[in-house]
Protein backbone atom coordinates (compact mmCIF):
# COMPACT_ATOMS: atom_id res chain seq x y z
CA UNK A 1 0.00 0.00 0.00
CA UNK A 2 1.35 3.62 -0.97
CA UNK A 3 1.48 5.31 2.32
CA UNK A 4 0.80 8.60 0.39
CA UNK A 5 -0.08 10.63 3.62
CA UNK A 6 3.74 10.57 4.51
CA UNK A 7 3.77 13.14 1.50
CA UNK A 8 1.94 15.89 4.25
CA UNK A 9 4.61 15.24 6.88
CA UNK A 10 6.76 18.04 7.96
CA UNK A 11 9.87 17.42 7.01
CA UNK A 12 11.85 15.42 9.47
CA UNK A 13 8.54 14.12 10.98
CA UNK A 14 9.63 9.92 11.69
CA UNK A 15 7.00 7.55 9.82
CA UNK A 16 6.87 5.51 12.46
CA UNK A 17 6.69 5.28 16.26
CA UNK A 18 8.19 2.64 18.97
CA UNK A 19 5.31 1.82 21.29
CA UNK A 20 7.86 -1.06 22.73
CA UNK A 21 10.06 1.94 24.03
CA UNK A 22 8.27 1.82 27.38
CA UNK A 23 6.39 -0.89 28.94
CA UNK A 24 3.79 0.97 30.42
CA UNK A 25 2.88 4.81 31.17
CA UNK A 26 4.10 3.75 34.51
CA UNK A 27 7.81 3.11 33.27
CA UNK A 28 7.66 6.80 31.12
CA UNK A 29 6.30 8.29 34.60
CA UNK A 30 9.04 6.99 36.92
CA UNK A 31 11.70 7.81 33.93
CA UNK A 32 10.66 11.12 33.83
CA UNK A 33 10.15 12.01 36.78
CA UNK A 34 13.89 10.98 37.44
CA UNK A 35 15.34 12.49 34.72
CA UNK A 36 13.30 16.00 35.36
CA UNK A 37 12.93 15.81 38.88
CA UNK A 38 13.81 19.15 39.84
CA UNK A 39 11.95 20.73 36.97
CA UNK A 40 8.39 21.69 37.85
CA UNK A 41 5.36 19.32 36.60
CA UNK A 42 2.14 20.92 37.42
CA UNK A 43 0.85 24.07 38.41
CA UNK A 44 -2.37 25.40 39.91
CA UNK A 45 -3.75 27.98 42.33
CA UNK A 46 -0.37 29.36 43.05
CA UNK A 47 1.03 25.92 43.76
CA UNK A 48 3.59 24.18 41.58
CA UNK A 49 4.65 20.46 42.01
CA UNK A 50 8.01 19.28 40.36
CA UNK A 51 8.86 16.27 39.04
CA UNK A 52 10.61 14.94 42.54
CA UNK A 53 7.18 16.03 44.40
CA UNK A 54 4.93 14.33 42.30
CA UNK A 55 6.49 10.94 42.08
CA UNK A 56 6.20 11.29 46.04
CA UNK A 57 2.60 12.06 46.34
CA UNK A 58 1.64 9.77 43.56
CA UNK A 59 3.77 6.91 45.36
CA UNK A 60 2.09 8.33 48.77
CA UNK A 61 -1.46 7.61 47.28
CA UNK A 62 -0.26 4.48 45.33
CA UNK A 63 0.75 2.80 48.41
CA UNK A 64 -2.58 3.90 50.39
CA UNK A 65 -4.44 2.28 47.29
CA UNK A 66 -2.95 -1.00 47.59
CA UNK A 67 -3.45 -0.95 51.21
CA UNK A 68 -7.42 -1.30 50.10
CA UNK A 69 -6.45 -5.20 48.23
CA UNK A 70 -7.65 -3.59 45.46
CA UNK A 71 -6.80 -6.36 42.73
CA UNK A 72 -4.59 -5.73 39.18
CA UNK A 73 -6.69 -4.24 36.39
CA UNK A 74 -9.72 -2.65 39.47
CA UNK A 75 -11.45 0.55 38.40
CA UNK A 76 -11.46 3.81 40.21
CA UNK A 77 -13.07 7.12 38.73
CA UNK A 78 -11.61 10.40 39.13
CA UNK A 79 -14.02 12.73 39.32
CA UNK A 80 -12.70 16.55 39.60
CA UNK A 81 -11.65 19.36 37.22
CA UNK A 82 -8.15 19.87 36.97
CA UNK A 83 -6.30 20.35 40.10
CA UNK A 84 -3.00 19.21 41.63
CA UNK A 85 -5.00 16.46 43.23
CA UNK A 86 -5.37 15.12 39.70
CA UNK A 87 -2.50 13.79 38.22
CA UNK A 88 -1.53 12.69 42.03
CA UNK A 89 -4.51 10.23 41.76
CA UNK A 90 -3.82 9.56 38.04
CA UNK A 91 -0.82 8.10 38.81
CA UNK A 92 -1.19 6.95 41.80
CA UNK A 93 -3.75 4.82 40.44
CA UNK A 94 -1.86 3.79 37.28
CA UNK A 95 1.37 3.00 39.41
CA UNK A 96 -1.20 0.43 41.59
CA UNK A 97 -2.05 -1.35 38.06
CA UNK A 98 -5.65 -0.08 38.95
CA UNK A 99 -7.55 0.82 35.50
CA UNK A 100 -9.20 4.68 35.54
CA UNK A 101 -12.31 5.43 34.81
CA UNK A 102 -12.29 9.46 34.03
CA UNK A 103 -15.69 11.35 35.20
CA UNK A 104 -17.33 14.59 34.48
CA UNK A 105 -17.60 15.57 37.80
CA UNK A 106 -20.43 17.66 35.77
CA UNK A 107 -22.49 14.63 35.76
CA UNK A 108 -26.05 14.61 36.17
CA UNK A 109 -27.08 11.66 39.05
CA UNK A 110 -28.28 9.60 35.87
CA UNK A 111 -25.52 10.19 34.07
CA UNK A 112 -23.19 9.18 36.87
CA UNK A 113 -25.25 6.25 38.15
CA UNK A 114 -24.48 4.71 34.63
CA UNK A 115 -21.39 5.20 34.31
CA UNK A 116 -19.98 3.92 37.72
CA UNK A 117 -22.62 0.81 37.27
CA UNK A 118 -21.23 0.39 33.82
CA UNK A 119 -17.79 0.51 34.50
CA UNK A 120 -18.11 -1.40 37.82
CA UNK A 121 -15.98 0.95 39.79
CA UNK A 122 -14.91 -0.11 43.36
CA UNK A 123 -13.04 3.08 44.30
CA UNK A 124 -13.88 6.67 43.57
CA UNK A 125 -11.90 10.10 44.17
CA UNK A 126 -14.03 12.85 44.31
CA UNK A 127 -14.04 16.97 44.67
CA UNK A 128 -16.17 17.44 47.24
CA UNK A 129 -17.98 20.06 45.09
CA UNK A 130 -19.59 17.10 43.48
CA UNK A 131 -20.48 14.67 46.32
CA UNK A 132 -23.90 15.53 47.07
CA UNK A 133 -24.47 13.91 43.57
CA UNK A 134 -22.47 10.57 44.45
CA UNK A 135 -23.96 10.58 47.58
CA UNK A 136 -27.58 10.27 45.41
CA UNK A 137 -26.43 7.42 43.39
CA UNK A 138 -24.13 5.48 45.71
CA UNK A 139 -26.33 2.75 46.82
CA UNK A 140 -26.87 1.75 42.81
CA UNK A 141 -22.98 1.30 43.08
CA UNK A 142 -20.52 -1.11 43.15
CA UNK A 143 -18.13 1.90 45.20
CA UNK A 144 -16.62 0.66 48.12
CA UNK A 145 -14.01 2.86 48.77
CA UNK A 146 -14.87 7.17 48.55
CA UNK A 147 -11.66 9.25 48.68
CA UNK A 148 -13.38 13.07 48.97
CA UNK A 149 -10.51 15.94 48.35
CA UNK A 150 -11.19 19.77 48.78
CA UNK A 151 -9.86 22.12 46.03
CA UNK A 152 -7.06 23.67 48.31
CA UNK A 153 -6.06 20.09 49.30
CA UNK A 154 -2.70 20.64 47.42
CA UNK A 155 -1.64 23.80 49.26
CA UNK A 156 0.55 24.76 51.97
CA UNK A 157 -1.28 26.45 55.66
CA UNK A 158 -2.13 28.80 55.72
CA UNK A 159 -3.58 28.99 51.96
CA UNK A 160 -4.94 25.57 52.30
CA UNK A 161 -7.61 26.46 55.24
CA UNK A 162 -8.09 29.98 53.30
CA UNK A 163 -9.26 28.79 49.96
CA UNK A 164 -11.49 25.37 51.39
CA UNK A 165 -13.21 27.98 53.71
CA UNK A 166 -13.60 30.81 50.80
CA UNK A 167 -14.89 27.79 48.24
CA UNK A 168 -17.53 26.19 51.19
CA UNK A 169 -18.58 29.28 53.26
CA UNK A 170 -17.89 32.38 51.12
CA UNK A 171 -18.55 31.01 48.09
CA UNK A 172 -21.44 27.90 48.91
CA UNK A 173 -19.89 26.16 46.35
CA UNK A 174 -19.92 22.68 48.37
CA UNK A 175 -23.55 21.56 48.89
CA UNK A 176 -24.46 19.13 51.98
CA UNK A 177 -23.98 15.17 51.66
CA UNK A 178 -23.40 11.90 53.25
CA UNK A 179 -20.92 9.78 52.32
CA UNK A 180 -20.08 7.23 54.90
CA UNK A 181 -17.04 6.17 55.66
CA UNK A 182 -15.20 8.34 53.01
CA UNK A 183 -11.43 9.04 53.52
CA UNK A 184 -10.25 12.74 53.25
CA UNK A 185 -7.57 13.07 50.35
CA UNK A 186 -4.60 14.56 52.45
CA UNK A 187 -5.83 11.33 55.01
CA UNK A 188 -4.71 8.84 51.92
CA UNK A 189 -1.63 10.57 51.34
CA UNK A 190 -0.84 10.87 55.15
CA UNK A 191 -1.36 6.79 55.60
CA UNK A 192 0.18 6.13 52.34
CA UNK A 193 3.11 7.77 53.85
CA UNK A 194 3.74 5.53 56.75
CA UNK A 195 3.18 2.10 54.15
CA UNK A 196 5.79 0.09 52.22
CA UNK A 197 5.40 0.66 48.49
CA UNK A 198 5.23 -2.83 46.57
CA UNK A 199 3.54 -2.18 43.31
CA UNK A 200 2.50 -4.76 40.53
CA UNK A 201 4.33 -5.47 37.50
CA UNK A 202 2.26 -3.69 34.87
CA UNK A 203 2.51 -5.24 31.24
CA UNK A 204 1.92 -3.71 27.98
CA UNK A 205 -1.22 -5.06 27.49
CA UNK A 206 -3.32 -4.15 30.81
CA UNK A 207 -5.87 -1.80 30.71
CA UNK A 208 -5.13 1.68 31.43
CA UNK A 209 -8.01 3.39 30.95
CA UNK A 210 -11.73 2.89 30.72
CA UNK A 211 -12.26 5.99 28.72
CA UNK A 212 -16.27 6.65 28.29
CA UNK A 213 -17.75 8.18 25.39
CA UNK A 214 -19.99 11.29 25.57
CA UNK A 215 -23.26 9.72 24.28
CA UNK A 216 -23.69 10.89 21.82
CA UNK A 217 -25.07 8.17 19.79
CA UNK A 218 -27.35 6.86 23.00
CA UNK A 219 -25.51 6.16 26.78
CA UNK A 220 -21.43 6.67 27.35
CA UNK A 221 -19.87 3.78 26.64
CA UNK A 222 -16.48 2.67 27.83
CA UNK A 223 -13.68 2.01 25.26
CA UNK A 224 -10.59 -0.01 26.71
CA UNK A 225 -7.29 1.82 25.71
CA UNK A 226 -4.14 -0.08 26.98
CA UNK A 227 -0.98 1.05 28.53
CA UNK A 228 0.79 0.11 25.06
CA UNK A 229 -2.35 2.70 23.23
CA UNK A 230 -1.55 5.39 25.78
CA UNK A 231 2.28 5.13 25.12
CA UNK A 232 1.81 4.73 21.31
CA UNK A 233 -0.81 8.17 21.27
CA UNK A 234 1.62 9.69 23.12
CA UNK A 235 4.71 8.70 21.35
CA UNK A 236 2.86 9.75 17.76
CA UNK A 237 2.07 13.65 18.99
CA UNK A 238 5.15 13.92 20.38
CA UNK A 239 6.89 12.87 16.82
CA UNK A 240 4.13 15.69 15.05
CA UNK A 241 5.77 18.01 17.41
CA UNK A 242 8.99 17.37 17.89
CA UNK A 243 10.36 20.46 15.95
CA UNK A 244 8.58 22.38 18.76
CA UNK A 245 8.90 20.73 22.06
CA UNK A 246 12.26 21.28 23.51
CA UNK A 247 12.40 18.65 26.37
CA UNK A 248 11.92 20.18 30.28
CA UNK A 249 11.95 23.51 28.57
CA UNK A 250 8.18 23.90 27.69
CA UNK A 251 5.11 25.79 29.74
CA UNK A 252 1.72 24.37 28.57
CA UNK A 253 -1.41 25.74 29.33
CA UNK A 254 -3.88 23.23 30.11
CA UNK A 255 -7.24 25.12 30.37
CA UNK A 256 -9.49 21.39 28.63
CA UNK A 257 -10.41 19.45 31.34
CA UNK A 258 -7.95 16.11 31.70
CA UNK A 259 -10.67 13.69 32.12
CA UNK A 260 -11.09 14.15 28.64
CA UNK A 261 -9.15 12.31 26.06
CA UNK A 262 -7.83 15.07 23.87
CA UNK A 263 -6.36 17.06 27.57
CA UNK A 264 -5.32 13.46 28.81
CA UNK A 265 -3.21 12.65 25.97
CA UNK A 266 -1.62 16.10 24.15
CA UNK A 267 -1.42 18.01 27.83
CA UNK A 268 -0.88 15.53 31.06
CA UNK A 269 0.95 12.52 29.54
CA UNK A 270 2.80 13.94 26.67
CA UNK A 271 4.27 16.72 28.50
CA UNK A 272 5.13 14.26 31.34
CA UNK A 273 7.06 12.52 28.95
CA UNK A 274 8.27 15.54 27.61
CA UNK A 275 9.40 17.22 30.97
CA UNK A 276 7.23 20.14 30.38
CA UNK A 277 4.85 22.10 32.71
CA UNK A 278 1.15 21.69 32.82
CA UNK A 279 -0.49 24.77 34.20
CA UNK A 280 -3.58 23.53 35.18
CA UNK A 281 -6.62 25.85 34.89
CA UNK A 282 -9.65 24.66 37.06
CA UNK A 283 -12.39 27.08 35.47
CA UNK A 284 -11.76 28.31 32.05
CA UNK A 285 -14.89 29.31 31.75
CA UNK A 286 -13.92 32.57 33.95
CA UNK A 287 -11.49 34.60 30.87
CA UNK A 288 -10.87 37.10 32.73
CA UNK A 289 -9.33 35.17 35.76
CA UNK A 290 -7.49 32.91 32.73
CA UNK A 291 -5.91 35.82 31.59
CA UNK A 292 -4.69 37.10 34.44
CA UNK A 293 -2.84 33.18 34.70
CA UNK A 294 -1.76 33.57 31.16
CA UNK A 295 0.16 36.85 32.56
CA UNK A 296 1.79 34.73 35.00
CA UNK A 297 3.63 32.49 32.87
CA UNK A 298 6.12 32.81 30.06
CA UNK A 299 4.01 30.04 27.91
CA UNK A 300 5.29 28.08 25.12
CA UNK A 301 2.02 26.31 24.24
CA UNK A 302 -1.59 26.14 24.81
CA UNK A 303 -4.80 23.54 23.93
CA UNK A 304 -8.11 24.66 23.49
CA UNK A 305 -11.41 24.46 21.54
CA UNK A 306 -13.00 26.84 19.33
CA UNK A 307 -15.58 28.34 22.00
CA UNK A 308 -12.42 28.80 24.53
CA UNK A 309 -9.91 30.59 21.92
CA UNK A 310 -13.28 32.38 20.68
CA UNK A 311 -13.83 33.45 24.13
CA UNK A 312 -10.01 34.57 24.77
CA UNK A 313 -10.68 36.48 21.41
CA UNK A 314 -13.28 38.67 22.88
CA UNK A 315 -11.20 39.37 26.29
CA UNK A 316 -10.19 42.89 26.31
CA UNK A 317 -7.07 42.03 28.11
CA UNK A 318 -5.94 38.99 26.21
CA UNK A 319 -4.73 41.24 23.40
CA UNK A 320 -1.86 42.91 25.91
CA UNK A 321 -0.59 39.74 26.85
CA UNK A 322 3.15 38.50 25.86
CA UNK A 323 3.17 35.53 23.24
CA UNK A 324 6.70 36.08 22.27
CA UNK A 325 7.13 32.67 23.58
CA UNK A 326 4.35 31.13 22.04
CA UNK A 327 5.11 28.36 19.54
CA UNK A 328 1.80 26.10 19.27
CA UNK A 329 -1.90 26.74 19.83
CA UNK A 330 -3.50 23.58 19.12
CA UNK A 331 -7.45 22.74 18.90
CA UNK A 332 -9.16 19.71 19.55
CA UNK A 333 -12.67 18.33 20.32
CA UNK A 334 -14.04 20.01 17.77
CA UNK A 335 -14.30 21.99 14.24
CA UNK A 336 -11.99 25.27 14.84
CA UNK A 337 -13.73 27.93 13.18
CA UNK A 338 -11.58 29.64 10.29
CA UNK A 339 -12.39 32.98 11.41
CA UNK A 340 -11.31 32.19 15.49
CA UNK A 341 -7.87 30.52 13.35
CA UNK A 342 -7.16 33.80 11.68
CA UNK A 343 -8.20 36.17 14.59
CA UNK A 344 -5.67 33.84 16.40
CA UNK A 345 -2.96 34.27 14.08
CA UNK A 346 -3.46 37.49 13.80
Amino acid sequence: MDKIWLAAYKQGTPATIDPECYRSLVTMFEESCTRYADRPAFANLGVTLSFRDLEKLSRDFSAYLLSLGLPSGERIALMMPNLLQYPVALFGALRSGLTVVNTNPLYTARELRHQLIDSGARCIVILENFAHVLSEVLPDTKLEHIIVTAVGDLASLPKRSVVNFVVRHVRRAVPAYQLPGAVSFRTALALGATLQFRPPAIAADDIAFLQYTGGTTGVAKGAMLTHRNMVANLLQIGAFWQHLIEPGREVMITPLPLYHIFCLTCNCLLFVHMGGLNVLITNPRDTRALVRELRSHRFTMITGVNTLYNSLLNEPEFARLDFSTLKLGAAGGMALHPSVAERWRG
